[in-house]
């Protein structure tokens, strides 16, 4: 069942330029393993987490560092949660993501689905 989608479009240049500006606004936004990605793939991974929020009903308090965005040796994207975010999604039932990111023509957009699944066997 799907409990909520999510999408966003980051400007690229706009963005770049507030990471340049805000020395620390990468700390706050990214994980480690994320910070040291193209300018493009950080706007893309930030529209993730914006629709990731929006997906999640933009409960307070989450921390953006709480998601990341990691790719699968295959290059499909996946969203890897804990901490507030984690605990956002398990208040709602969310088990599964599902993401897509794109970039082009200056832009990246991002698409979050959030989903319960019915684990349990013979369901």
């Amino acid at each position: 069942m799907i409990v909520g989608v999510g999408i966003d479009v980051v400007d690229i240049a706009r963005f770049a330029g507030s990471l340049e500006r805000t020395p620390g606004l990468a700390v706050r936004l990214f994980t480690e393993s994320e910070r040291g990605l193209h300018p493009r793939s950080l706007a893309a991974r930030f529209a993730a987490k914006e629709a990731l929020a929006k997906a999640l009903g933009a409960p307070r308090g989450l921390k953006w560092t709480d998601a990341e965005v990691r790719r699968a040796p295959d290059g499909r994207p996946s969203l890897h949660v804990e901490g507030t975010v984690a605990a956002a999604a398990t208040r709602l039932g969310v088990d599964s993501w599902h993401v897509s990111l794109s970039h082009d023509g200056g832009v990246a957009v991002a698409v979050v689905i959030a989903e319960h699944t019915d684990r349990r066997e013979g369901t």
